[in-house]
């Protein structure tokens, strides 16, 4: 039993990383249907400005979260703006070549300033804690209670603030957002925006248990694909529980079958459940 919910814990931690990182790119989905390749390459910028801001510049980890929150999420709205808005009555295929372009280019730039090394990011929370047979380091804790914690504070973002209902009426009927008024281009830099700082955060919190490197977002936006079609495209509900459905599979898959094969778990869990329910585990969108 120890064992089990040990591996519990490390399905919550993968899964509220997967879900923070799949609300942002479902964020932008769902408002924009825009399929941003490039969210992966924004994470990846969100763990090295983090990086840079603690070992180059020695300042602390919530500093490091801050700039790194600030970074991506001016990065984000800057690809809107120059890349995403130009080809707004473009073929939709364009989007997805620059997206892709864009990925490719951010990791071009990273890897010539840092290199391609493989680097470790130190954090604060090193203490190891124990309750019954369970071995639950601190920054695991941080990462769940972190993750629940902004997903929870985007839920009244967009429940509770006017801006936060701008985003859902663009999200539910893009005519009807526009005849009513709203900004279509300050809800579309405010979403990117949003998803950014989802991303870097993720990637503050999970960096110091992983490692940073440049291609360090390539299998991540693969499984966030998987999660949001899994839990129906442009779902916020449907990214939170397919985050978690995915970590746990990987978590409980990886020590009951093979860890070899964890990653090829959420794929084989993407085929099965889109056989039963083709349209995902929620279809009514952002809400």
């Amino acid at each position: 039993m120890d064992l089990f919910l040990q591996q519990v814990l490390n399905g919550l931690t993968l899964g509220s990383i997967y879900g923070l990182i799949a609300l942002g790119l479902t964020l932008v989905y769902g408002i924009l249907h825009v399929p941003n390749f490039a969210h992966g390459a924004l994470y990846m910028v969100g763990a090295y400005v983090a990086y840079f801001t603690m070992v180059d510049l020695g300042l602390n980890y919530w500093l490091a979260m801050i700039a790194a929150g600030a970074v991506v999420a001016f990065l984000s709205v800057l690809c809107e703006r120059l890349v995403f808005h130009p080809l707004r009555h473009a073929p939709p295929i364009h989007d997805k070549i620059a997206a892709i372009g864009i990925l490719l280019f951010l990791e071009a730039v990273v890897q010539m300033y840092w290199g391609a090394d493989f680097r470790r990011m130190p954090t604060p929370y090193n203490e190891i804690l124990h309750f019954g047979g369970l071995t639950i380091p601190a920054q695991r804790l941080l990462i769940i209670a972190g993750a629940f914690g902004l997903m929870g504070a985007l839920h009244l973002y967009l429940k509770k603030t006017m801006t936060g209902a701008t985003i859902i009426a663009m999200a539910q009927n893009r005519e009807g957002a526009f005849l009513v008024g709203i900004d279509a281009n300050r809800v579309a830099m405010m979403t990117f925006a949003i998803a950014g700082v989802l991303a870097a955060v993720g990637a503050t919190l999970f960096a110091p248990i992983n490692l940073v490197y440049p291609a360090m977002g390539h299998l991540l936006i693969m499984k966030a694909f998987v999660i949001i079609i899994l839990g129906g495209m442009g779902s916020i509900p449907g990214a939170i529980v397919g985050g978690l459905i995915i970590g746990f599979a990987e978590a409980l898959g990886g020590f009951y079958i093979s860890n070899e094969y964890k990653d090829v778990i959420a794929f084989a869990l993407l085929v099965v459940i889109l056989s039963v329910k083709p349209t995902g585990l929620f279809t009514k969108g952002v809400r």
